[in-house]
């Protein structure tokens, strides 16, 4: 399983795998990712369409990202705060739903290749 969808099950009720296909999902609709843009519009895979993006991304040896961490705001009306582990400034990325309106906000870390959940 992948560490970004394990540490997003630390902040949602539900397990990696729901986690993971709900944004497959959210993502497969062509919903917005940010305002006024769809996800066919932002998946750029290797020249692949979205469907082969998507299909990799169903995988539990794949890797998520910046587009998942956006789908998971927007699914869950969260804010993301992605502290990157190597930046010597300690830089927050924030993610925010395209609505603009979210419940909570959740930390986690980034090293460069592994998230991890910053717990309270």
């Amino acid at each position: 399983m992948s560490c970004l969808f394990d540490s997003l099950r630390y902040f949602i009720n539900e397990n990696s795998i729901s986690i993971r296909n709900k944004i497959c999902d959210y993502l497969e609709q062509n919903k917005p990712i940010i305002e006024g843009v769809e996800t066919n519009k932002i998946i750029e895979y290797e020249n692949n369409s979205v469907q082969s993006y998507i299909n990799n991304m169903r995988s539990t040896t794949t890797m998520g990202g910046a587009i998942e961490i956006q789908a998971a705001c927007n699914i869950w009306n969260m804010s993301i705060n992605v502290h990157n582990y190597r930046d010597p400034s300690n830089k927050i990325i924030q993610f925010i739903p395209i609505h603009k309106t979210y419940y909570k906000t959740i930390d986690i870390y980034w090293t460069g290749g592994h998230y991890e959940p910053i717990k309270s």
